[in-house]
């Protein structure tokens, strides 16, 4: 699509130019991202379109939108033509994406596997910059009936309290979890700390008749699963 340079407003453009007349005219998954963003944002700078402020942006990102939804509404007013308004618009719009992903990951019949656990937790947990603990809670068929955000840490560690977990469980009927946690630096391999919780989890679990399937290390990439490699 040729970007005109006589005018910087969409509104401006040829209808030819416009991402919203194209999405209307030819359908949203025509649009490059870079034109979704445009919509997202309305206008460019003085000496760029909506358009071209959006390439640069995700090339800043290496284009990767998971990358682009982990920056602040104050790093997008850090380029040229990004208010706080339009910043704002930006992060809406990914955590709206964010949100929806969440939702077609528990369109799930069972879980029967680690990767269908990892297609649960993914969602919630893969591009996040801290550590979250969540806990998938099944029923006797292995369904997902709830999925919970236990703790909330830091760059390298979270706090997790056998206590919610289990009185989560009580209260909505499981017979048995899939514990899971991220390690936003990457590494797929699982700490002392990681080790002891899940086998105090276990032992706990144990007395209740609450089953801990499996505990899941999620990374952008790649998870690790303790049930696949037999330290559960």
């Amino acid at each position: 699509m040729s970007e005109p340079n006589s005018s910087f407003s969409i509104k401006e453009w040829s209808e030819n130019d416009r991402p919203r007349e194209k999405l209307i005219a030819k359908g949203k998954n025509t649009l490059t991202d870079a034109e979704l963003i445009a919509i997202l944002i309305g206008s460019g700078n003085r000496n760029e379109s909506a358009v071209t402020l959006s390439k640069r942006i995700l090339a800043s990102v290496d284009h990767k939108i998971d990358a682009l939804s982990k920056l602040s509404v104050k790093q997008l007013m850090g380029f040229k033509g990004i208010g706080e308004a339009k910043a704002i618009a930006i992060v809406a719009g990914l955590e709206l994406g964010r949100r929806r992903r969440e939702e077609d990951s528990l369109i799930v019949p069972k879980i029967t596997s680690s990767k269908d656990a990892f297609n649960v937790f993914y969602p919630m947990l893969g591009d996040l910059d801290h550590e979250e603990f969540w806990v998938l809670f099944l029923n006797n068929a292995k369904k997902v009936i709830q999925k919970k955000q236990i703790s909330l840490g830091g760059k390298t560690s979270t706090v997790v309290d056998p206590r919610i977990i289990f009185r989560s469980a009580l209260e909505c009927g499981a017979t048995s979890i899939i514990l899971g946690h991220n390690h936003p630096g990457g590494s797929i391999d699982p700490s002392l700390s990681d080790k002891n919780i899940t086998q105090k989890l276990k032992q706990a679990g144990f007395s209740l008749d609450i089953i801990v399937l499996d505990h899941l290390i999620i990374t952008e990439k790649n998870y690790f699963s303790f049930a696949d490699e037999s330290i559960l």
